[in-house]
């Protein structure tokens, strides 16, 4: 993106450069400096934007949540009756 942008930035200079060589007034010529600083920057926070949703893991690739802790397992401790010590007679 920073060559781009850096293209974008050199344009910005030499168009209305071109321009008052060609015979354009400095006001025409200012002008169009700002309005391709504008589409510029905000061509450049598009794609900003862009890439930093582009580096998001999908909703498919994020893991479901897994409870309170984040753990797995089927362990006594996790919502099963323990039988401490207790015979199945009991």
């Amino acid at each position: 993106m920073s060559d781009l942008v850096r293209w974008a930035a050199f344009s910005c200079a030499v168009v209305p450069l071109v321009l008052v060589l060609c015979g354009a007034s400095a006001t025409g010529a200012l002008g169009t400096a700002v309005g391709l600083a504008t589409v510029t920057a905000a061509c450049r926070a598009l794609l900003r934007q862009s890439e930093r949703t582009a580096s998001r893991p999908s909703p498919d690739e994020i893991a479901p949540h897994r409870g309170r802790h984040s753990r797995t397992g089927t362990g006594a401790h996790r919502g099963g009756r323990r039988s401490e010590g207790r015979t199945p007679e009991e």
